[in-house]
């Protein structure tokens, strides 16, 4: 079974305490002073470094309008209010944003910080609990194969992020077939033909058919060529087309008949972009289709990253992937910590 997340450092032991000989200890007061050993965290591996540092580049549009709030010389009433205007600008969402705001309230209160460099430290840690929900694997051979439904507006990078997701599989050895369910447009077939060229992978696909029989002739093909993944790439499309929301339907319906335990997993893809919008799209797409995970992209340049906390405060979706380019290497596994450092330094 493949899990594909950021293998995390193992976990840092606690300071053991070492008993020194007789003669070196001492005593101020009644307290026995001991020495201790302090465990060196363990360092981050060097392409994982690399990924931080293009997300917190990617992310300075939308962290340099908060991070400006805490320049000043002290905690005051009009340093909560910039901080209020700042997330909401960042499209944090007024839930969100009131959340957040409570909780560096609290914690200020609670620890005694007189700075406003603290105040920063104790919101990175608030954005980081508010979005630990987000995080989860991507887990691949619970069943074979997983059929993955990938949804997603017209130019969120859908198409892309599924050429992106193939080569995160290959890599690790998975084997994928590909679905080209966007039956109507040329454009998206070719594209996704290039990825399976790229990646050395198998895809089916059919000019001007039905694409919920091109998803149900994937999903046996599949199943006989004995492949470890199949990806099903949608027609791009928004959720106020009733009649294309329902052909979704239709192809989540079709594939259960091809595999009664499938679709495994129904990501949506959502433009980092459109901020406020992505919210939306995830309500939208969650209740027709019953979202198991989201890919986020195009999160370079953008002035809206804040997006990520309104949804994980009000519908919160788990986020498998976060792009910051269009290379094949700047599609991620998503990291609640490094979001919240990467967006606020």
């Amino acid at each position: 079974m493949f899990s594909f997340f950021k293998k995390k450092p193992a976990a840092t032991p606690p300071p053991v305490a070492t008993t020194a000989p007789a003669q070196e200890r001492s005593l101020i007061g009644s307290a026995l002073v001991q020495p201790i050993e302090i465990p060196v965290p363990a360092p981050v591996a060097p392409e994982r470094q690399r990924w931080i540092e293009k997300l917190s580049s990617g992310l300075r549009k939308t962290g340099s309008s908060i991070s400006q709030v805490f320049t000043g010389a002290q905690i005051d009433d009009q340093l909560y209010e910039e901080l209020e205007s700042a997330l909401l600008m960042a499209d944090t969402g007024v839930k969100a944003t009131g959340h957040l705001l409570d909780e560096v309230k609290r914690r200020v209160q609670a620890s005694g910080a007189t700075r406003p460099v603290q105040v920063k430290n104790i919101l990175v840690d608030s954005l980081t609990q508010l979005l630990r929900p987000l995080e989860k694997p991507l887990v691949i051979g619970e069943f074979r194969p997983t059929v993955i439904m990938v949804a997603g507006v017209n130019g969120a990078g859908k198409t892309t992020s599924i050429g992106k997701l193939t080569k995160h599989l290959a890599n690790e050895g998975v084997s994928v077939l590909l679905a080209a369910a966007d039956t109507f447009r040329a454009a998206a077939r070719e594209q996704l033909s290039i990825w399976a060229d790229r990646n050395t992978v198998e895809i089916v696909s059919q000019e001007g058919g039905d694409p919920a029989a091109v998803t149900f002739d994937a999903v046996t093909a599949g199943r006989a060529r004995g492949k470890d993944v199949v990806l099903v790439d949608t027609a791009g499309r928004l959720p106020t087309q009733l009649h294309l929301m329902e052909e979704l339907k239709k192809i989540k319906r079709v594939v259960q008949k091809a595999d009664a335990t499938a679709p495994h997993e129904v990501l949506l893809v959502i433009d980092g972009n459109t901020g406020q919008n992505a919210l939306t799209q995830v309500r939208a797409f969650d209740d027709a289709l019953g979202l198991t995970g989201l890919i986020v992209t195009k999160l370079d340049g953008t002035a809206k990253g804040g997006v990520l906390a309104a949804i994980a405060q009000e519908r919160p979706v788990p986020v498998y992937f976060i792009g910051v380019g269009e290379k094949l290497e700047d599609l991620e596994t998503f990291d609640a910590r490094e979001f919240a450092l990467a967006l606020l330094t």
